[in-house]
C-alpha cells in the first residue's frame, strides 16, 4: 500500500448514522404519539385560551368552531383537554422526580451494602410501602385530609401537591429496586475494589462513582413510569381523589363525561380517553426503545 494512501475513517461516525434506522417501528410509533401529546400539552393551552370560559352551546359536537366540541357547561373541550394534558404531564414529571430523589439514594445504599443490615432495613421498609396498593393509600390520605387543599400548621398544601406526593411515594419502592439491582452488579466491578483499597471515602464511591454508572438504566425506568404516572393521576382524578374541578385534568374531564355518554355526546369521553391512551402508549414505547438501545450499548 502506498504511504500516501488515505486510510478509511474510523467506524464511529458511520455507526452513529446507522443507529437511527435501527430503531424499531414501535419506537417510531411511540415517538409520533409522544410528540402529539407533548404538542397538545405544551402549546394547546396557549392556543386555546381559558379552559373555564363558556364558549358556545352545551354538548356541541366537534366542528370548525370547536374542534373537540363542548362540554355540559358549554366550555370548549379542546381548551380543557389541552390544559388537562398539561396538568397531567406536570404532575407526572413532579411525581417521578420526587420518587427518584427518595429512591435513588436508598437504592444506592442498599445495593452497596447488599446482604447486610442497611440493605435489609431499607428494603423491608420499602416492601411495607409496596404491599399497600396505591389507590388504597390514596383513599386513606384523602379520607384524612379531604379532597381540597390541606393546612399543615402555617403551610397550605394544594391538592395538586398532594397528588404528586401520593404518586411519588407509590413509585419509590419500584425505583429503589431498580437502583439497588444495578448497584449490586456495579459494586462487583474491579474499580470499586480499587477505590476501596486506595482509601476513597465510602460516600464518594456511592455518590460519585456508582451513581454515574447506575443512573442510565434508572432514568430509562423513570421514563417508562411517566406514562404510568399520567394514567394513575387520571385514574385518581376520575374517582374524585385527585385534581378537583374547575381545574381541568384528563381524569376529571373523563369523570364528568361518563354521565353524558348515553346522551350521544361520544366526543366528551372518547377524546380525553384517547389523549390518556396516546400519552401512556407513547411513553411506554419510547421507554422500551431507550431500554433496548441501552442494552445494545452495554453488549457493544
Amino acid at each position: 500500500m502506498d504511504a500516501t494512501t488515505t486510510l478509511p475513517a474510523p467506524p464511529r461516525a458511520s455507526a452513529r448514522r446507522r443507529a437511527l434506522p435501527r430503531m424499531s417501528a414501535l419506537t417510531w410509533t411511540g415517538i409520533a404519539l409522544l410528540t402529539l401529546f407533548l404538542l397538545l400539552a405544551l402549546f394547546g393551552p396557549v392556543i386555546a385560551g381559558d379552559p373555564n370560559a363558556r364558549a358556545g352551546e352545551q354538548l356541541a359536537g366537534p366542528g370548525l368552531r370547536h374542534v373537540f366540541g363542548t362540554d355540559h357547561l358549554a366550555r370548549d373541550l379542546f381548551a380543557r383537554t389541552a390544559s388537562g394534558a398539561r396538568v397531567s404531564l406536570l404532575v407526572a414529571l413532579a411525581a417521578v422526580a420526587f420518587g427518584l430523589l427518595v429512591a435513588v439514594p436508598a437504592g444506592l445504599v442498599a445495593g452497596y451494602f447488599g446482604g447486610r443490615w442497611p440493605d435489609d432495613l431499607i428494603m423491608r421498609v420499602l416492601e411495607a410501602f409496596q404491599a399497600l396498593p396505591l389507590f388504597v393509600f390514596a383513599l386513606f390520605v384523602i379520607g384524612v385530609t379531604g379532597t381540597g387543599d390541606s393546612d399543615i400548621g402555617p403551610i397550605t398544601v394544594p391538592t395538586t401537591a398532594k397528588v404528586v406526593l401520593l404518586l411519588g411515594v407509590g413509585f419509590v419502592p419500584y425505583f429503589a429496586r431498580v437502583t439497588r439491582s444495578a448497584t449490586l452488579v456495579e459494586a462487583q466491578e474491579d474499580y470499586v475494589d480499587a477505590l476501596r483499597v486506595l482509601g476513597v471515602p465510602r460516600r464518594r464511591i456511592i455518590g460519585a462513582e456508582l451513581l454515574v454508572n447506575v443512573l442510565p438504566p434508572v432514568l430509562v425506568q423513570a421514563f417508562l413510569w411517566l406514562g404510568i404516572a399520567i394514567f394513575a393521576e387520571s385514574a385518581l382524578s376520575f374517582l374524585g381523589l385527585g385534581i378537583q374541578a374547575p381545574q381541568p385534568s384528563l381524569g376529571n374531564i373523563l369523570g364528568d363525561a361518563t354521565r353524558y355518554l348515553l346522551l350521544g355526546a361520544w366526543w366528551y369521553s372518547i377524546i380525553p380517553g384517547l389523549v390518556i391512551l396516546v400519552a401512556t402508549v407513547g411513553f411506554n414505547l419510547v421507554g422500551d426503545g431507550l431500554g433496548d438501545a441501552l442494552d445494545a450499548d452495554g453488549r457493544g
